[in-house]
């Protein structure tokens, strides 16, 4: 990982034989900063954060603050290179060479680390050599920065090959989250890593053992998976693997070797569980242990013990394990429900191991554990810190509907595309909606599927009707929102509004819609931008499964420097009549 630094005044000499795109927002950077210690006047000190006081972060900012609206002030710009490059012959962690997009020579990649409150500047560096790329920096509100949101042909132009964009942002918000390209296949073939921004807890731990990154892994490359799991006569690929950390065992047993974690004895430990799949979600338990939740995707939540944990693809758990057994090694399984509604793995037990400090750490556990009866199922019962309460006087719902279609498609013939209200999602790589917003042009094309929301601070209520038996993890940009409640069947208010809850429901920015079901949501409109709403199940996202909402689009001009987007837009239009690989196959967003 690249060491974090006070941003340079010049950033012009990024990469020696590079363009250097998009400059960051001058407001964006934090011309003095000051040692975190500072007292800030008229702050009352909490303490000091640590094992026995960890609901406190400095002075008087708390976990009671509310962590968007009055975060602390910036001590530090946290500046990251990342360096995108293929490999055509790479040999992965359970031993199968295999294509692969690595960043910084591995996978996953660099762990993206700051201070709640602080900001965060990275440089991607697109060293591929056919490939344009963006970077999401996925459960990041981007208050106020729709334009760094990294989302190609929504927020941005893709960044061409041989050229450097620079991203500069506030975390308001503090947890555990991820990021990934949102170019097409790209994340699918490695483009992914780990965010982790410090602040309070809703619980004391002793230990904080970083991220932990679950993922499904394929031993080919995601650009031919899809074109296969778009054919009728294909259909969505098995996962050959699940990877802990990025290491996993071959299904075998001859190739790789099982992540191993180690635990202190007698310690409490936080450990950041993402699932960052293409297509897997799955249940995790760690055997003779529960896990206790305080937080879900950068929602702090009030503690909660479970003995295990459904994990949809894109959602985060933040969880406390008690290292109070026996020293010895346990079994960290991932179990896939058993009809194949969130996925297939071909490796029928994927694991990690658990280690006692003192444990043989050559040794293999010897209990397997009572198996889990894995479901497709989201989390219910959690119970967020910071209170939401709405008034069900005032839900007054559109509607999102949700197909699977089968269109024919220009020399492929019949493929599989996801609608919702009746369009497949077709951005354009060179011509985002923020730059429309920015030409002062609404003429664009149908296939964006956009709905506008011109109204500031207010909550708009959306009915997302599943009418296909898979079940779909749905993720919102820009904003996380209030999950009122999910059931199957059709959303009926005459029988379903009494099931909704309005008095603080789970809050997250991934949530799982039952297959054949329906799932109503709420967001607060406090974030003008271009925010894309999309399944995180990669191969439907690039078959069409996405939609816009064009937030306050009166104001975004005066608040972005949109103008800023223009010279790598222009780099990529110049680009792009050059690439034997384009015009793209698919909606041209991340899988």
């Amino acid at each position: 990982m690249h060491s974090p630094s006070l941003l340079r005044s010049a950033l012009s000499g990024l990469a020696l034989g590079s363009a250097v795109l998009g400059e960051p927002i001058p407001h964006k950077v934090v011309p003095q900063l000051k040692p975190r210690q500072t007292i800030i006047p008229g702050g009352k000190p909490c303490g000091e954060h640590g094992p026995t006081n960890r609901g406190c972060w400095m002075n008087n900012w708390t976990i009671d603050k509310e962590n968007e609206i009055d975060p602390p002030p910036a001590f530090k710009n946290w500046e990251y290179d990342l360096y995108i490059t293929n490999e055509t012959a790479w040999e992965g962690p359970d031993g199968v060479v295999k294509p692969a997009m690595l960043v910084n020579g591995g996978f996953p990649g660099p762990t993206i680390e700051a201070n709640w409150g602080d900001y965060v500047v990275v440089n991607v560096h697109n060293q591929l050599q056919d490939n344009g790329t963006s970077i999401h920096w996925h459960g990041i509100r981007q208050i106020g920065e729709s334009d760094q949101d990294g989302a190609n042909g929504v927020t941005e132009c893709p960044i061409p090959p041989g050229t450097t964009k620079t991203y500069a942002f506030h975390v308001v918000q503090y947890g555990t989250s991820w990021w990934h390209s949102h170019y097409s296949s790209q994340y699918g073939n490695g483009v992914v890593g780990a965010m982790v921004v410090n602040g309070p807890a809703t619980a004391n731990y002793d230990i904080d053992l970083g991220p932990y990154i679950i993922t499904d892994y394929y031993h080919q490359g995601a650009d031919l998976l899809q074109r296969i799991a778009e054919l009728p006569s294909g259909g969505p690929p098995d996962a050959e693997n699940i990877l802990f950390r990025g290491k996993g065992k071959h299904k075998s047993g001859t190739g790789g070797s099982y992540d191993r974690l180690v635990l202190t004895p007698g310690k409490t430990h936080r450990v950041r569980l993402i699932n960052t799949s293409v297509d897997n979600s799955f249940t995790v338990s760690l055997v003779g242990h529960s896990m206790k939740i305080i937080q879900i995707d950068m929602v702090p939540v009030e503690p909660d013990t479970r003995d295990h944990i459904f994990l949809a693809v894109g959602q985060r758990y933040d969880v406390i394990i008690e290292a109070n057994k026996d020293v010895g090694n346990y079994w960290f399984n991932a179990t896939l429900q058993s009809s194949g509604s969130c996925g297939v793995c071909n490796n029928a037990y994927p694991a990690a191991i658990f280690s006692y400090e003192g444990a043989d750490q050559n040794a293999l556990p010897t209990d397997r554990g009572t198996p889990i009866t894995a479901t497709c199922d989201g989390e219910k019962g959690l119970v967020p810190y910071l209170r939401r309460v709405l008034d069900p006087a005032d839900f007054h719902a559109e509607e999102l509907n949700i197909n699977l279609t089968q269109p024919e498609v220009d020399f492929r013939g019949t493929v599989f595309r996801w609608e919702i209200n009746d369009v497949d999602i077709d951005i354009e790589w060179d011509h985002p909606i923020l730059e429309y917003v920015y030409e002062g042009n609404v003429q664009w094309n149908p296939k964006a599927n956009i709905i506008e929301i011109p109204d500031a601070d207010v909550w708009t209520y959306w009915i997302i009707q599943n009418n296909f038996f898979i079940p779909h993890p749905v993720h919102l940009h820009g904003h996380d929102f209030l999950v009122l409640g999910s059931g199957t069947g059709r959303f009926n208010r005459d029988t379903h509004f009494s099931q909704l809850e309005f008095n603080n429901p789970v809050r997250r920015d991934v949530e799982q819609i039952p297959g054949s079901g329906w799932l109503v949501i709420a967001f607060y409109t406090d974030n003008p931008g271009a925010w894309l709403l999309h399944c995180h199940i990669g191969w439907h996202v690039s078959q069409g499964f996405g939609m816009q909402f064009l937030e306050r689009a009166s104001e975004i001009n005066r608040l972005m420097n949109l103008n800023q987007m223009v010279p790598n837009c222009d780099a990529w239009r110049a680009y792009a009549p050059t690439n034997p690989w384009l015009p793209k196959l698919d909606s041209g967003l991340k899988k």
